[in-house]
């Protein structure tokens, strides 16, 4: 495409996510006892030059000293660069062939790894401009060709000026030299490319901060793969989630915020405004006041199972998706409950306690094996499930009550009430949801079913069981033992007291909400969260969403996809066929679904639109929210 603009790339840390001569030091000290003292020293002299504190042939000289390298260790170089592209780079490849003619690749690296790497990418080879390299008759790297340009401090600006373009020039890349084509009045613009690295003496210099190619693509119009610079979508992640789910959205582009702790209400009102991800654990609260300042807000993430604490209708009336981690941790409490019932059984925790105390309290009574006593599980979803056959592994009768049908596994026994259920068993477990319907189902009525001597474990919801009557029977010796996890009321931050009835009562285990709190579940969850938001982001999917109708969508080529959400009434999708016949649009794919709040439908058009079109969808009556995903 012809174009009166022109865009000048550098390569290593820009083009690519490396240092091209850092990798090929690494390749070719391969076994050498000294590769990482050498490696340092290589790195310590690119980045003092990229920062402008030493001559660029100085710091080329010094390196190419160390490198000690082969002509041979070039091949696997190229293959570790074509692997490493910068990802904003690769997700915009029609960008670079659908501009070739205005494209120029200026580095102070070496054409023998640029040329095969940015070719593939339709960048013509006589538009690559770079350093060469000079070797012996054995094929060793010995030096540079002194004469070209690009191996001097100014070589860049003496390149774009014997280049004499006729046009805007544009400047992207990471180093002192790329700002100083700018600096010597070759470019109209310099942009800090910082998707790589940040270089802040760079950044201080640069007529714009480019945290990705998508970000420079959109503040000058041009066409990209996606509708939006993913750096400009602005996560909060709250209580402490996993590092890897950071990560995990940080190397997608997104820009994210950190807040170790819960917030109130009023904080998270105020906070929200500018957030288009939100990541929390259970203990905030995403309530319909929170949801009024949320206007950017499309995805939340519920880092655990339960989704009690979000009131998931207003989040459909705002056209926010939700997702969880329904069977991420479900190990982990399941084994959490088993060492509870024999922890309780054996009264291990009070002899632990008493020890403590200096007191030996070796004695049989009230204690007993697992084998053989009846076990109660009240939801017999997927925790309760897999408790019933580890429990049975160990020899215990399994018992259990859902309200909804669930097939019994191994020898469990189905209980057509919790009366039923409560009657039978020596051990009841709770691992039901926190819905209305739920609160207090444990309460002074459900210990009078129970037999005496019962042991109560709660590791699901802490308004499931009535606290004050279980301090009661536990006091009257109606309940030998319980394990609490979770609780009415908890501590935002380990920083807050934890203030409860239960605190110092007899065989009673107490844990700070930590039935999912392994490595192993967080790690689970914040794999499988961030995929699941990003899945929707990307393309519209949502699967595993708490909210939305579930649908599962494919990437699409050569299209743009349109994402219509609306309040499930008559007549919208005509009304959407109708906009798109006015404007001769032709539909490569539609998909909908709804439920019993909202419709959600995704639109595949041919490429070529006009932005009334837009307007006009986002205008239809009943619209909670339109966006183009690409």
């Amino acid at each position: 495409m012809k174009s009166d603009k022109y865009f000048v790339f550098d390569f290593d840390s820009t083009f690519t996510k490396v240092e091209a001569l850092d990798i090929l030091c690494e390749i070719s000290l391969k076994g050498n006892p000294e590769k990482d003292n050498i490696l340092k020293q290589v790195q310590d002299i690119t980045n003092t030059c990229m920062e402008g504190n030493l001559s660029f042939r100085e710091s080329l000289e010094k390196r190419l000293a160390l490198l000690n390298a082969h002509k041979e260790h070039l091949t696997p170089l190229i293959d570790y660069l074509r692997e490493n592209v910068s990802v904003s780079f690769k997700r915009n490849r029609e960008f670079f062939e659908t501009y070739s003619d205005n494209i120029y690749i200026i580095s102070n690296g070496f054409k023998s790894f640029i040329v095969p790497i940015v070719k593939e990418y339709g960048i013509k080879e006589p538009h690559v401009f770079a350093n060469e390299f000079e070797f012996d008759e054995e094929g060793n790297i010995v030096g540079y060709d002194q004469n070209n340009l690009l191996s001097g401090d100014d070589g860049k600006s003496q390149i774009i000026k014997s280049l004499d373009l006729h046009g805007d020039v544009y400047v992207i890349g990471d180093g002192y030299n790329d700002y100083k084509i700018k600096a010597a009045g070759f470019a109209n613009k310099f942009y800090a490319f910082t998707e790589n690295i940040e270089r802040q003496s760079i950044l201080e210099k640069a007529d714009h901060i480019t945290p990705s190619l998508d970000e420079f693509l959109y503040l000058n119009k041009m066409n990209t793969a996606i509708s939006y610079p993913k750096n400009r979508i602005n996560v909060l992640l709250l209580e402490n989630i996993h590092p890897d789910a950071e990560k995990k959205l940080r190397e997608e582009g997104y820009n994210v915020e950190i807040h170790p702790a819960a917030m109130d209400e009023e904080e998270l009102a105020e906070r929200i405004k500018n957030v288009s991800i939100l990541g929390i654990r259970s203990k905030t609260h995403v309530t319909e006041k929170v949801l009024e300042n949320a206007n950017r807000l499309i995805a939340l993430g519920a880092f655990c199972i339960g989704t009690n604490q979000i009131d998931l209708v207003a989040c459909q009336k705002k056209g926010v998706a939700v997702f969880n981690a329904p069977y991420s941790n479900t190990r982990s409490v399941v084994e959490m409950a088993i060492a509870e019932i024999i922890f309780l059984m054996r009264g291990f925790h009070d002899k632990s306690m008493g020890m403590h105390q200096g007191k030996w309290l070796k004695s049989a009574s009230n204690s007993n094996e697992v084998r053989g006593k009846k076990l109660g599980i009240i939801g017999y979803g997927s925790i309760g499930a897999q408790l019933s056959v580890l429990a049975e592994n160990l020899g215990m009768d399994v018992y259990y009550y859902d309200l909804i049908e669930k097939l019994a596994l191994g020898n469990a026994t189905k209980c057509n009430s919790m009366e039923e259920l409560l009657g039978l068993v020596d051990v009841v477990t709770l691992h039901v949801d926190g819905r209305a319907s739920n609160k207090k189902i444990i309460d002074a009525y459900a210990f009078r079913q129970m037999k005496d001597g019962m042991i109560l474990l709660n590791l699901s919801r802490g308004s499931v069981v009535d606290i004050e009557a279980l301090k009661e029977n536990i006091e009257n010796g109606k309940i030998r033992g319980a394990a609490i996890d979770v609780f009415p009321e908890e501590p935002k931050s380990n920083d807050e007291e934890f203030i409860s009835e239960l605190r110092g009562l007899p065989n009673v285990i107490l844990s700070p909400h930590v039935g999912g709190s392994t490595l192993e579940a967080q790690e689970n969850i914040a794999d499988f969260v961030p995929n699941k938001i990003m899945e929707y982001v990307n393309t519209g999917s949502t699967t595993n969403s708490v909210n939305f109708p579930n649908l599962q969508l494919p990437l699409l080529q050569n299209a743009h996809r349109l994402m219509h959400i609306h309040m499930n009434v008559p007549g919208v999708l005509a009304k959407i066929s109708n906009i798109l016949a006015e404007h001769n649009i032709n539909v490569v794919g539609q998909y909908l679904k709804t439920n019993e709040t909202i419709g959600y439908v995704i639109i595949d058009i041919d490429k070529a639109y006009d932005d009334a079109v837009i307007q006009a969808l986002k205008s239809i009556d009943n619209t909670i929210r339109f966006r183009v995903l690409y």
